[in-house]
């Protein structure tokens, strides 16, 4: 089976050096090209028992849980979680922009106990994943914002594809076509995993409505125990706006030829409900319907609002 994925990676013509590159496409999910191109060593990717990866789909509060993670990991020193930023303390498994050491690489050179991200659906997650023992933080966000989110995302960041008029991209994000795959089946793919497997399956709209609580579950996961005074400190110091203003988050260091914030801010609003500023009526029940039809049959209890 590996070798069929490895084979079913369609790589792009255009160079990992070309600017704004297509999408490749694995498996019928699109892919940034430079994933695509080094689909073989992210298949063969060996995790360890003690690893905890962190998955979402992307613009779902993935650098909110990174933080987070690394916050209890730490317990709750602040200095310590400023040691680096925090794509370099947790390898993102499908990076892969050279001249820089792709995710797999940073990954492999880590000392153990190492914390993992992807965006990757259960299907394409590379197979030692579900062999070993490790536990998976998996945090879902409502389609309609992650949708916005997206398109902004998109807009300034040169990894990948312009992503058109807003119009054209609410078809696109509908249908799938966004680097991967559709919404509904990532997130139906792992609420379903979560039964079998080591998943702390979590929403971004109730970390933003009760931040403690999140946070005492995941702690929880990872097996600590801390006082009182170090969570609220860890709620305190992994806000929107703690972290818009820190630049060990908020992507600052990037340079512009791969994040262009003068377009769009890497961490732009933060909130449950931004869809009502971009969707309109029509767009929102047309939305709503093929959101029915494609939810159908699964108990994912999303919340637009709060």
């Amino acid at each position: 089976m590996k070798e069929n994925m490895a084979q079913e990676a369609k790589r792009p013509l255009l160079s990992e050096g070309g600017k704004r590159a297509p999408l490749g496409e694995v498996q019928g999910i699109l892919l940034p090209s430079t994933t695509v191109n080094n689909w073989d060593q992210i298949q063969k990717f060996k995790a360890k028992n003690d690893d905890l990866l962190i998955c979402t789909y992307p613009k779902s509060g993935t650098t909110w849980i990174q933080e987070i993670v690394d916050m209890i990991e730490q317990n709750g020193d602040v200095e310590k979680c400023q040691r680096s930023v925090i794509h370099h303390r947790h390898p993102f498994l499908e990076w892969a922009r050279l001249p820089q050491p792709s995710g797999v690489e940073q990954a492999n050179a880590m000392p153990s106990p190492r914390v993992l991200k992807t965006h990757l659906p259960t299907q394409l997650l590379p197979p030692s994943f579900w062999e070993s023992t490790c536990k998976i933080i998996y945090v879902a966000r409502n389609a309609k914002d992650c949708m916005v989110s997206y398109y902004h995302f998109q807009r300034m960041s040169q990894t990948l594809p312009a992503p058109g008029t807003w119009e054209e991209y609410f078809e696109n994000f509908m249908n799938g076509k966004v680097s991967c795959g559709p919404w509904y089946d990532h997130v139906k793919g792992w609420w379903k995993a979560k039964d079998k497997h080591q998943i702390l399956f979590l929403f971004y709209e109730d970390i933003k409505e009760n931040p403690k609580r999140e946070i005492q579950k995941v702690i929880k996961f990872m097996g600590k125990n801390l006082d009182e005074m170090i969570i609220d400190k860890i709620v305190q110091e992994t806000s929107f706006e703690k972290m818009k203003e820190n630049p060990m988050t908020n992507r600052s260091t990037v340079p512009t030829t791969v994040m262009d914030q003068s377009i769009s801010p890497f961490m732009r609003k933060g909130i449950v409900g931004d869809w009502k500023n971009h969707f309109t009526v029509a767009q929102n029940e047309i939305f709503d319907k093929d959101y029915k039809k494609k939810m159908e049959g699964t108990s994912l209890p999303f919340r637009m609002e709060i």
